[in-house]
C-alpha cells in the first residue's frame, strides 16, 4: 500500500484491522476464491443491468493452469450463474471442464488479453449502456470526477471495430491497444478493464461505466471543468492498485454474497 492509499484509512485502534486477501491460499484455494467472486461479479452486472442478450464477459486466470480461464458458459444470464456453472477454457478455446460451451468472442478477446498481460488475473466486458454510448465518441473519459481520476491516463482506446469479433488477430489488436493499463474504451462496443484479482477488474468496469455515464450527464449540460493533471495523477495513485481496487469490491461483495448466498453452489 502506498501513502496516498494509507492516508485514506482513519487511526486504527489496537486490535482493530481491514479485511485484506489471503496470500497463503493453496492452488486449489485460489482456484476457488476467483471462481467466487467471478460468479460474485456476475449476479452483481446482472442487477447493474450490464447483460445484454448473450453478450458479456468476465474472466479469471486459473492459478494452476496459467494459460487457461475461468469464464461463463455461452447463452447463460448472469443473474443465474452459480460457482458450478463456470466453465474452463484452455488456450485453444476447448472446454476442459463445464457443461456448456464458451462465447467465441469470449475466447477471441481474453484468451489474447490473458496473453498480452500475465500480470493480470481477471478481465471483465460487457455491453452496458453507457459504456457503449461513451465508446461511439471515440475518446478517452476527461478527470472530471474524483472516480473518472482512476483512469486518468491508465485506458486505452480500440477504434478499429470491425464486427463481432471471431478470430484472435482482433484479440491481439486489442491486447495492444490495452497496453499496460486498467482499461481500453473498444470505440462502437464498450468497455474493458482488467485487474490483478476478480475483483479489481469488475470494480473497475462498475466505476469506468458509472464514469461514462458522468461524463455523457456533463457534457449534454455544459463544458465540463478538468481536475489538474497533478490532482487527477495523486487521486489516480490513492483509489487504484491491486490491493485498493479489491477492497472497494468488498461492499459490493458483502451485499451480493448476503442477498443471493446461492451463487456459492
Amino acid at each position: 500500500m502506498t501513502e496516498q492509499q494509507k492516508a485514506s484509512v482513519g487511526p486504527l485502534p489496537e486490535g482493530l484491522e481491514l479485511p485484506l486477501p489471503r496470500t497463503d491460499l493453496t492452488p486449489a484455494e485460489e482456484r476457488e476464491v476467483r471462481k467466487q467472486e467471478l460468479a460474485a461479479a456476475f449476479r452483481l452486472f446482472a442487477r447493474f443491468g450490464f447483460s445484454e442478450g448473450v453478450a458479456g464477459h468476465i474472466t479469471a486466470r486459473d492459478p494452476e493452469h496459467p494459460e487457461w480461464f475461468w469464464v461463463n458458459p455461452f447463452g447463460m444470464h448472469f443473474s443465474q450463474i452459480k460457482v458450478s456453472d463456470l466453465i474452463l477454457v484452455d488456450h485453444a478455446g476447448r472446454v476442459v471442464e463445464g457443461r456448456r460451451p464458451v462465447n467465441q468472442a469470449a475466447f477471441c478477446i481474453h484468451s489474447e488479453v490473458h496473453r498480452a498481460r500475465p500480470d493480470v488475473v481477471a478481465a471483465a466486458h460487457t455491453h452496458s449502456l453507457h459504456g457503449k454510448a461513451f465508446s461511439s465518441l471515440g475518446i478517452p473519459l476527461d478527470p472530471i470526477t474524483q472516480d473518472a481520476c482512476a483512469f486518468y491516463e491508465d485506458h486505452g482506446i480500440y477504434s478499429d471495430y470491425r464486427g463481432v469479433v471471431n478470430d484472435t488477430e482482433e484479440g491481439k489488436r486489442i491486447g495492444v491497444a490495452l497496453a499496460d493499463k486498467k482499461a481500453v474504451i473498444l470505440q462502437n462496443h464498450g468497455l474493458l478493464t482488467v485487474g490483478a484479482s476478480v475483483a479489481e477488474a469488475a470494480w473497475y468496469f462498475v466505476t469506468m461505466e458509472r464514469s461514462c455515464q458522468a461524463q455523457l450527464l456533463a457534457m449534454s449540460a455544459g463544458t465540463p471543468t478538468l481536475i489538474d493533471p497533478d490532482t487527477a495523477r495523486a487521486v489516480r495513485e490513492q483509489t487504484t492498485g491491486p490491493l485498493p481496487g479489491w477492497f472497494q469490491f468488498r461492499p459490493l461483495w458483502d451485499q451480493i454474497t448476503s442477498l443471493e448466498p446461492d451463487l456459492f453452489d
